[in-house]
């Protein structure tokens, strides 16, 4: 598969996935079950997959794009509340009660039940080498129903293309916090004004900015170098390419079929702001 079909299907597997991050559903549900406040229920959600056991240094080293010290903050303290296996079932029981809001009868449709299949299919058929959070994943219990299973197949393409873009950073030389201040700035957002890392303190933040204007990637008007934009084309050119093999399994006519399936959901996922209700995405 080329990286420009890779593409394609990011921008029409992300809203179905995303839904986890930017809809009340799911959070209220892992908070339901005792997380003390959203971030903790973001990271009791997401890192579930991997285990009570596993130390905060690894799961920042998974995540990757969190400042120094937010893991550790709230793992592996949400465990003493919140069990991994009640996190992940919670999780997708709220991802799929907002896609089924925000889609309204589109969820019954038939769309929903071949797309799923299918992202089921690619999603439990990549490759696991050097995917350690989508592999972590792939070990959940596949679901049955077919909303369910659009999700969940979703959120494992999600993870598997999530990992590449880690390694697409790592190759090209992009840490973590520098990947948020590149995203904001080829968004034309100052990076002091985005979401992930506008709460750091403004010496960290700007200690980021003048490592990066020293590198050549920011200019001297706070803004993206040329090659700066270059860098960040790069990585996303990278991501697509290392996302592309998950799809390898689909024939033409299926990965046909799958498109002409999550066009419609999509696009509605999106004009609603990819269920967008007063949350913020990761």
């Amino acid at each position: 598969m080329s990286s420009s079909m890779a593409r394609r299907l990011f921008h029409l597997v992300e809203p179905v996935a995303v839904v986890t991050y930017m809809a009340d559903e799911p959070t209220e549900a892992v908070m339901a079950l005792g997380a003390g406040n959203v971030w903790d229920a973001y990271f009791a959600g997401r890192a579930a997959p991997l285990g009570r056991d596993i130390p905060p240094e690894v799961v920042h080293a998974l995540f990757y794009n969190f400042a120094d010290g937010e893991v550790a903050r709230h793992l592996p303290r949400v465990w003493d509340r919140v069990d991994p296996d009640a996190a992940n079932a919670a999780r997708q029981r709220g991802s799929v009660a907002a896609l089924r809001r925000v889609l309204g009868d589109l969820a019954e449709s038939p769309d929903v039940a071949r797309a799923g299949d299918l992202v089921i299919k690619a999603g439990t058929s990549a490759p696991t080498e050097g995917r350690a959070l989508y592999a972590a994943v792939r070990t959940l219990p596949v679901p049955t129903e077919p909303l369910a299973r659009l999700w969940h197949g979703a959120n494992l393409l999600r993870e598997h293309r999530g990992d590449g873009h880690v390694a697409a950073l790592v190759t090209v030389g992009i840490g973590g916090t520098e990947a948020h201040v590149l995203h904001a700035l080829s968004e034309g957002m100052p990076a002091d004004q985005f979401g992930r890392v506008c709460h750091l303190p403004r010496a960290q933040l700007a200690g980021v900015v003048d490592a990066m204007r020293t590198r050549g990637l920011i200019g001297a008007d706070g803004w993206l170098t040329a090659a700066g934009r270059q860098t960040k084309e790069r990585v996303e050119t990278l991501t697509d390419e290392l996302a592309a093999p998950a799809y390898d399994i689909l024939e033409p006519d299926e990965l046909h079929q799958l498109i002409e399936d999550l066009e419609p959901l999509a696009a509605v996922l999106v004009a609603a702001g990819a269920s967008r209700r007063g949350r913020r995405a990761p």
